[in-house]
């Protein structure tokens, strides 16, 4: 049986920085890092941007090379998984048949893919031109689909699904995107920000199809031939993409005892119940200290900031994870960066024409600054990022008014 002292599962954002922080702070012992997939750890963000378009190929959206690893010295298991905890002798059974014991454990295992369940899906049997979108591999799929003239559905207009549209649009698909809700982004963005979305995507030729849930998959000889509707719309497919969400991989967790619900609960400095074990990511939950309520973040910003404070809180060296939850999205030429969590807002003020393809979304509570969306602003991005690392609150009127420099309403609004 081999012994490790701290190993990390996952090898994604989370992972592999918590891996290098942990050395970078002073970690003396042995680190191992193991991943699932039989790749070097790397960027998704690109997975539904530049790579999908060609942009980027794999060695452009590693996180570091093989090197990097080497001169911190640790240890990376590849394309292996881990089936079980025994929190009592810190011990895991891999699946490859090995034990291996630790003396601390962090559990950044991400998520997947929320699966789409509906008439005419066999589980067992998925056609092999329905996709999801989380791993490179599953990039590589989608991107041998799309041919200039292709049909693509694609289920779900959250931000990967719209990403996923843009850049199949831009290669010359024909694309539809169903969403259920009433209008695409409901779950995190504003009513304009929606609007200004869905007329974008229209222009470039993209059918945006609201309040639409699917019904049914016609299937034969193992591919989808179509898609149908609730409300009878029948849209033919040469290949469907799902991007509904994403359920956190908790399994691991729950078996040990150390997760209930959806996530696995930590404190400011990914700690979990157990003294000896860590958790951060895409499967964490945790209370956050701007907004007083339990949050589970799906970023790679958050990603990081967890990843550090427990690789400070290992290392003796705590610094607790207060960041502002930062996020960003790049479709066709346009970049949106948000700040914040909007999520309570009862107003929302436009800062600039969305005519003009250059504008901010700020969501108030009252006065108080909840999250801001930039889009092509980047510097009013990060005036808004610094700022709201305290508590700020705003006039709503006076954010409309451009003539005020937006500096200048942050400086007398921070508290």
């Amino acid at each position: 049986m081999e012994t490790q002292d701290l190993v990390v599962l996952g090898s994604g954002h989370a992972g592999s920085e918590l891996a290098l922080a942990a050395r970078q702070g002073g970690w003396p012992d042995r680190i191992l890092l193991i991943g699932d997939e039989p790749e070097l750890p790397y960027h998704r963000p690109p997975l539904s941007k530049a790579y999908m378009l060609g942009t980027t190929g794999r060695e452009d959206i590693r996180l570091r090379p093989e090197s990097a690893y080497e001169a911190a010295k640790i240890t990376r298991w590849s394309g292996v998984r881990v089936d079980s905890i025994d929190r009592a002798s810190h011990q895991l059974s891999l699946s490859d048949g090995r034990q291996l014991r630790y003396a601390k454990l962090a559990l950044c295992t991400g998520g997947r893919p929320r699966q789409l369940a509906c008439e005419g899906l066999d589980p067992a049997q998925p056609p092999s031109n329905l996709l999801y979108l989380k791993t490179v591999a599953d990039a590589d799929r989608i991107r041998a689909h799309l041919q200039p003239g292709g049909r693509m559905v694609v289920v779900g207009g959250g931000y990967v699904g719209l990403e996923v549209a843009a850049s199949a649009s831009a290669l010359g698909m024909q694309v539809s995107v169903l969403e259920a809700q009433p209008r695409v982004l409901a779950r995190v963005a504003g009513a304009a920000l929606s609007a200004f979305y869905e007329a974008l995507h229209r222009s470039k030729g993209v059918s945006i199809h609201t309040s639409t849930q699917v019904q049914r998959i016609d299937c034969s000889h193992g591919k989808v031939q179509a898609v149908l509707c609730q409300n009878g719309l029948r849209l033919e497919a040469d290949l469907l993409v799902v991007g509904i969400g994403m359920v956190a991989n908790i399994e691991l967790a729950v078996a040990a005892g150390l997760a209930q619900g959806s996530a696995i609960t930590v404190d400011e400095h990914g700690c979990t119940a157990d003294p000896d074990i860590m958790a951060a990511g895409d499967c964490t939950q945790y209370e956050h200290a701007v907004y007083g309520r339990m949050v589970r973040i799906e970023s790679v910003p958050n990603a990081l900031e967890q990843a550090r404070a427990a690789a400070g809180w290992l290392c003796g060296k705590p610094k607790p994870n207060r960041s502002v939850p930062w996020f960003w999205s790049d479709q066709y030429d346009l970049k949106l960066q948000m700040v914040g969590l909007s999520q309570g807002y009862d107003q929302c003020v436009l800062r600039g024409n969305p005519d003009s393809r250059s504008f901010c979304a700020f969501y108030l509570e009252g006065q108080r600054l909840l999250a801001v969306d930039a889009v092509n602003r980047p510097a009013d991005f990060m005036l808004a990022r610094r700022a709201m690392a305290q508590p700020v609150r705003l006039d709503g009127a006076r954010l409309t008014d451009e003539s005020v420099p937006l500096k200048d309403l942050f400086s007398a609004g921070v508290s």
